[in-house]
């Protein structure tokens, strides 16, 4: 008989924990991972992530927190209302030189687990970046030359 109970309470509880909403349900990000591409180093970036409210209710963002304290997210003030969109400002210091991946946690009221965005991009000297960026204004001019243009 505790055999039958355990497996019941265990098979109620399941079906509970997958019944809960999850922050994909109710909220959709214009990008899973935003990729900034090559950064000069102490030049800090900024992207906006866009955020819509899938459901029927307005939708309060409780907390957005970042993995690193390198990335600055802003919280949203006032809930987003039922099919409107908020812009998320999230800014990279790009302080550190290298690669990075960093996750915007975005934790909705009601929904147990945040939706997490992820932003990545490589940190370069800024001679490094000035040579990069002349590469490709170089690349640009020879492929307009090419179509004709």
């Amino acid at each position: 008989m505790k055999k039958v109970f355990l497996l019941t309470s265990a098979f109620i509880f399941s079906l509970a924990v997958l019944a809960q909403p999850k922050a994909d349900d109710v909220l959709k990000v214009n990008t899973e991972k935003y990729e900034f591409g090559k950064i000069k180093q102490g030049v800090p970036v900024t992207t906006y992530l866009e955020l819509k409210n899938l459901g029927n209710m307005p939708l309060v963002i409780e907390n957005v927190t970042a993995s690193c304290g390198c990335t600055t997210p802003e919280k949203p003030k006032e809930p987003i209302m039922p099919g409107q969109t908020y812009k998320l400002k999230v800014d990279y210091n790009a302080a550190a030189m290298g690669s990075f991946v960093k996750d915007v946690n975005i934790k909705i009221a009601g929904i147990e687990l945040p939706k997490v965005v992820k932003i990545a991009g490589e940190v370069i000297s800024a001679e490094a970046y000035d040579a990069y960026t002349k590469e490709k204004e170089k690349e640009k001019v020879k492929n307009n030359g090419k179509s004709g243009k």
